[in-house]
């Protein structure tokens, strides 16, 4: 049987590394998880189309936890680099991806 794919619209990524870990990233992941999941946004549910992984270090390590998402926007790739990142900007963000919205600005850093 072949690989199965996943249509997806962008990818976030939840820095897991110490200082994130220390501010509360793996619950963050972990909640963000199961809102994707409730919320059919995942990139398997039916109509879905976000990828969440965890990752390591994303340079914020003062600020965590970082959160980052790639996604494909006018012909090139777009990036969204947070910071401090809690529960409601995650899910703004990952709702943003889904409906191929702006991303917040709230607690950017990074390239524009």
């Amino acid at each position: 049987m072949p690989p199965r794919y996943f249509k997806t619209h962008g990818h976030l990524l939840v820095c897991q590394g110490q200082n994130c870990q220390a501010r509360g990233s793996v619950l963050l992941h972990k909640a963000l998880w199961n809102h994707l999941e409730r919320q059919s946004l995942a990139y398997y549910k039916s109509g879905g189309t976000i990828r969440l992984t965890e990752s390591g270090c994303l340079g914020a390590c003062s600020f965590g936890p970082a959160l980052c998402v790639y996604r494909a926007s006018g012909g090139g790739l777009e990036e969204g680099w947070y910071a401090a990142v809690d529960f409601p900007l995650a899910t703004r963000i990952a709702q943003a991806v889904q409906d191929g919205a702006e991303l917040p600005q709230e607690r950017k850093y990074g390239p524009e």
